[in-house]
């Protein structure tokens, strides 16, 4: 299992700055007309006036205070963006393209989204006068829970706007923008529409200068754009990361020495949480759930016997509707099967644990009782106990 470092792991449907300026346009929202280029050769045939903004398109965040935003002057100096763009990394991603676009003179900016939130019952609002890299350091956003987008009433977002903006064009304008970010999510399956920086300009109208979307993975089934970017996204993503995913496992490596084999997201982070509690690291977050049968676990463990920095494999897993007894059967099939020596450390719990012990103990393996208890075990065969 490869591990990358210092790479974040992004969701497969957050599309690029270019992409979701695309559908934006779609709506009616104003963005700058920009052009997409591959190389530095290619701003020769561009048609715009200077000076410009070059951007990568990374799915990074803080792409601007990391560089990835630079302001050219005229086309050699856009040149000579592009290509240092293209050959620089941005947490670990390098962009295949940038985007060029009209350098846009903006009086202030502000930050707009719609999102899916529970609390909400559906898209929640958010709005902030402080936009760009501010909005990191700045107050909370303005919220305005909505729930289903016929639900949403222009009065109550002025009601929030009028004590943080006292423009009230702005106000107005605003308060269309959410009005069509909030059929964009419902209409094209977006669990994100974020707009940050939204320009103000000196008129008073208002520029989406940047755009963060992110479509709904399970609504691939019926939407071809959303399964070709998980397709994309697959391509490029390391092989037991496509593996994993392609069989509906979750992984995310780490850098410890437990390898976690493990079901359900809170028993995944419990254990994680005890292993670094007592002194350890995991070596990755392995959430078979979505997954909980022999070819699941018989991939999880491959994964884990071809890393080299694990040195011992934590299994825990809980189960309501899964029978840990078969669960049991699994792992000694698995076990009889492996020709690695790495120790394997077992906690199954839930339904049918009782026979799940006694199927283990036939085979000479051992279900601890707990799962403090396992991790302590998982730790003193890595060589960290204490």
């Amino acid at each position: 299992m490869t591990r990358p470092r210092g790479r974040a792991f992004y969701s497969p449907v957050l599309m690029l700055e270019y992409e979701g300026k695309r559908l934006l346009r779609s709506v009616g929202v104003r963005v700058p007309e920009g052009a997409l280029v591959g190389a530095a050769a290619e701003v020769d045939g561009l048609s715009l006036s200077y000076p410009v903004a070059v951007k990568a398109q990374v799915r990074s965040g803080g792409r601007g205070k990391a560089g990835g935003v630079v302001r050219a002057e005229d086309a050699g100096a856009a040149k000579a963006a592009v290509a240092r763009l293209m050959a620089s990394a941005f947490d670990g991603e390098r962009p295949a393209s940038v985007l060029v676009e009209p350098w846009v003179a903006a009086e202030r900016e502000l930050y707009l989204s719609v999102t899916v939130d529970g609390g909400a019952g559906g898209f929640v609002v958010l709005v902030s006068p402080r936009g760009g890299v501010e909005i990191e350091g700045g107050a909370p956003p303005l919220r305005y829970d909505v729930g289903a987008p016929a639900a949403f009433r222009a009065h109550r977002l002025r009601e929030i706007l009028a004590a943080a903006e006292p423009d009230a064009a702005v106000r107005e304008g605003v308060v269309r923008l959410a009005r069509l970010l909030l059929r964009l999510a419902a209409t094209r399956d977006c669990t994100t529409v974020e707009i940050n920086p939204l320009f103000v300009l000196a008129e008073g109208a208002l520029v989406a200068a940047d755009a963060k979307i992110v479509r709904d993975e399970w609504a691939a089934f019926r939407d071809g754009e959303i399964a070709a970017l998980i397709a994309e996204d697959r391509r490029h993503r390391p092989e037991a990361i496509r593996r994993c995913l392609e069989a509906g496992l979750m992984l995310v490596p780490l850098e410890g020495e437990i390898g976690l084999i493990s079901g359900g997201a809170g028993m995944t982070m419990a254990a994680m949480d005890l292993i670094a509690r007592a002194g350890g690291r995991p070596a990755c977050f392995l959430d078979c759930s979505a997954n909980p049968t022999p070819a699941g676990y018989r991939l999880s463990f491959d994964l884990l016997e071809s890393d080299p920095g694990v040195k011992v494999i934590l299994v825990s897993i809980f189960g309501g509707a899964t029978q840990m007894e078969r669960v049991a059967r699994v792992m000694v099939d698995i076990v009889a099967a492996r020709t690695a020596r790495k120790p394997v450390v077992f906690r199954l719990n839930g339904t049918n644990a009782e026979e799940a012990d006694e199927t283990l103990k036939r085979h000479g393996l051992d279900n601890h009782a707990t799962l403090e208890g396992a991790v302590a075990a998982a730790m003193a065969l890595a060589g960290g106990g204490r």
